[in-house]
């Protein structure tokens, strides 16, 4: 994996933090702190987009004639589908 290296400013409170991170073993650099919460936020951002694209395909999809219940049951379904 190539790397990149990057300069960076933080207020004296966000490096002790990270500092703090690293003392307590999480961590055991700066860089691997900063790359872990790049990871987290990209996940975060692909989750916020699937959930994005879900609710336009739910609402794209019109008004179901489905009772609630076999609306429940069906996500239901789909849920433990995607568990196993």
């Amino acid at each position: 994996m190539a790397t990149v290296r990057k300069t960076i400013t933080l207020s004296d409170h966000q490096d002790a933090w990270i500092k703090a991170q690293i003392a307590r073993g999480a961590f055991t650099n700066d860089s691997e702190y900063i790359r872990d919460l790049v990871r987290r936020d990209q996940e975060g951002q692909n989750k916020l987009s699937d959930l994005k694209q879900m609710i336009a395909e739910g609402l794209e999809s019109g008004v179901s004639n489905l009772t609630l219940d076999a609306i429940w049951a069906s996500a239901e379904d789909r849920s433990r589908s995607r568990e196993a």
